[in-house]
């Protein structure tokens, strides 16, 4: 799959779950992930997303690297699949119950 629609089914999931998936632009600060996504509850997660036979840069390896070192939550997703376990899985959020509509 594209990395492109990956991105878009992730941010549709996101936004149903009602949160925000926001495209991260960093002039000056090239390594930076691709996306910022904001959870119900205040909970944060800056997210690379590649194609799946993508791979990170050495800088982007470093930013990851060096966000998660300051307590932030970090994930790189490839695939699918890594997607569903991202949201089911270290989220949380597909058991949480409907908070609009």
């Amino acid at each position: 799959m594209l990395e492109k629609n990956l991105e878009q089914k992730l941010r549709k999931r996101i936004k149903a779950m009602g949160g925000k998936f926001y495209k991260w632009v960093s002039p000056g600060n090239n390594g930076v992930p691709d996306r910022i996504a904001i959870f119900p509850g205040g909970r944060i997660w800056f997210i690379e997303m590649k194609k799946e036979d993508g791979e990170l840069s050495p800088l982007q390896e470093f930013t990851l690297e060096e966000l998660t070192g300051l307590g932030c939550n970090t994930a790189v997703i490839y695939t699918e699949a890594e997607m569903e376990v991202f949201l089911n899985d270290k989220i949380g959020y597909a058991r949480l119950p409907k908070l609009h509509g």
